[in-house]
């Protein structure tokens, strides 16, 4: 562990993202934004309202819009800070230099996607002063919170993997972006178009929930339907009593999106030194 921290790669990304102004000052940014929308939405609800209070219900449902807001967040930026960093040291002419040095290629890609996920994790912990505003009117328990936290990291590593793949297989990083954005929306917007249809066909014709495993997989690897799993367990059982399939989504999620990350790393490490045989 200690040998894979101690990456110049690593290091180096490490300083340069987190010594740029603009790193800190777009998560300044997003502070202000996401502060301006809870304090407005606590001040509209009590507002019209007429009780003056801010209820637990209130707060679960405030809870419910933050947590969309930092998956949006997760899906939009993650393709946008990996899905360049190897295409872009090609572009520069640099990887030749990287790839002499005596950085294996795991360091390299480890060093590469790390960066990129820490200032992720830096940006959502950043945001945890504003969660926490939640716990004042209750309706949200803190182990809510670290479940969504450990699901925001499954998602974000997951896509880091896939736009270092793409970036590392993909000369060009304007075609990468395209590749890594339109896998995302692929895992967000088809799968759950293949979700409805699949569960119409299982349901034609029939008044009894019938086997359905294919609703089951669309359902098990659409982020914004395990989310929801994850804070409505009762939509959950639903899935489960609908599809037959005793398993929970989460657990299907964790394996998929842990499989998609190993296979992500396997084939960018080995994709890198594809034309230098000699090192790897």
């Amino acid at each position: 562990m200690k040998a894979l921290l101690a990456n110049p790669v690593l290091i180096k990304e490490i300083k340069l993202r987190f010594r740029n102004l603009k790193s800190f000052t777009g998560i300044l940014f997003y502070l202000i934004a996401m502060s301006i929308f809870v304090f407005g939405f606590i001040f509209m609800t009590t507002t019209f309202s007429g009780s003056g209070f801010f209820r637990p219900d209130e707060s679960f449902m405030l809870f419910m819009m933050m947590t969309y807001i930092q998956l949006g967040l997760i899906l939009f930026i993650t393709p946008g800070l990996t899905a360049g960093a190897i295409s872009t040291e090609r572009e520069k002419q640099t990887l030749n230099i990287l790839l002499t040095t005596a950085q294996t290629s795991f360091q390299i890609i480890f060093g590469k996607m790390s960066s990129s996920v820490a200032f992720l994790l830096l940006m959502i912990v950043a945001g945890l002063p504003i969660y926490s505003l939640v716990f004042l009117y209750g309706g949200v328990s803190p182990s809510q919170i670290a479940i969504i936290f450990l699901f925001y990291f499954l998602t974000l590593l997951t896509i880091g993997s896939i736009g270092i793949m793409f970036s590392t297989i993909i000369r060009k990083t304007i075609v990468s972006m395209i590749a890594t954005y339109g896998t995302m929306i692929f895992l967000t917007a088809a799968t759950g178009f293949f979700m409805i249809i699949s569960t119409q066909i299982s349901q034609f014709g029939s008044t009894t929930p019938t086997f359905s495993p294919f609703t089951y997989f669309w359902a098990s690897i659409n982020p914004a339907v395990v989310l929801f799993t994850l804070l409505q367990p009762a939509y959950a059982q639903e899935i489960q009593n609908m599809t037959v399939v005793p398993l929970p989504l989460w657990v299907g999620y964790l394996i998929f999106y842990l499989f998609i990350a190993a296979l992500a790393l396997f084939l960018a490490v080995k994709r890198l030194r594809v034309n230098m045989s000699k090192y790897k």
